[in-house]
């Protein structure tokens, strides 16, 4: 063999490797090290919006269809809200867990109507009863639910964060999910996410929704009547408030579709 065939041999086979050769030399990540998530970017691809990466297994099938239905279920009991609220308050708590349906649940309990224990079993139940859902979501797809359930870059950088942070913080969060204004759904799935275990995730829901119900149903239980007489004034006009909520969502989802497929076809800035 000359000089300049040994020479030229390691180019060669480097040249000659195929693409699968060349990925298998790529360094991979370290067990444990969650891979990183490179959906960036704009949406072109429907395959962008899924929270998990590969093919995926029947569990993520299922627990997709689980988390569709949900959603379907949570616009379903919209138009019933009117209807329910003074005719079948307990019923309504037990269905969404809404405030309106506590408050008014306890308003009727002051005036005797209702049993008072009742109210607060009924709203607990209602507000916990498919938050592990979404605990499961965060245990099963970590960062890609996170991502999708934040709201914005800034939320998606500081969700992101959430294995630096000291426990307590997320069990923390957990508890004050219920407050207003929190994005209850993005919490749970983080706590999941961060391998919080199902029986102590829980049992801080469970405080969170205790505190909260007892808020409520200790408001509407102090207005009493004239909290009455106004969930009587909602149910008189129920129809046409459960008409003006379907068509108000119709509108809102319209006109955010709209702006979504204005911003995916703009160029982009240079």
């Amino acid at each position: 063999m000359t000089s300049t065939e040994s020479n030229d041999s390691p180019r060669n086979a480097t040249e000659d490797q195929t693409p699968d050769a060349a990925e298998k030399q790529q360094p991979t990540a370290a067990d444990g090290e969650e891979k990183q998530d490179d959906r960036t970017g704009p949406i072109t691809s429907w395959r962008q919006v899924l929270p998990w990466q590969g093919k995926a297994t029947r569990l993520d099938k299922a627990l997709l269809i689980t988390m569709g239905a949900l959603i379907l279920y949570g616009f379903a009991t919209i138009p019933l809200k009117p209807f329910l609220l003074a005719s079948h308050p307990i019923l309504l708590e037990f269905m969404t867990g809404g405030y309106a349906a506590i408050g008014a649940a306890a308003a009727f309990a002051r005036i005797g109507d209702l049993p008072l224990w009742l109210v607060v079993v009924a709203g607990v139940v209602g507000m916990i009863k498919f938050d592990w859902l979404f605990w499961w979501t965060g245990r099963q797809w970590g960062r890609g639910i996170v991502n999708l359930f934040a709201n914005g870059e800034r939320a998606k950088k500081l969700a992101g964060r959430a294995h630096e942070l000291n426990p307590w913080i997320v069990r923390a969060a957990v508890v004050g999910a219920m407050l207003p204004g929190i994005p209850a759904a993005l919490v749970f799935a983080i706590a999941g996410w961060t391998r919080m275990r199902l029986v102590t995730f829980m049992l801080l829901d469970l405080v969170g929704a205790l505190i909260m119900t007892g808020l409520v149903t200790w408001l509407g239980f102090s207005l009493g009547q004239s909290a009455v007489d106004v969930v009587l004034t909602i149910d008189k006009y129920a129809l046409w408030i459960s008409l003006a909520l379907i068509f108000g969502i119709a509108i809102i989802t319209s006109v955010k579709q709209s702006r979504r497929q204005k911003q995916q076809q703009s160029p982009p800035a240079e």
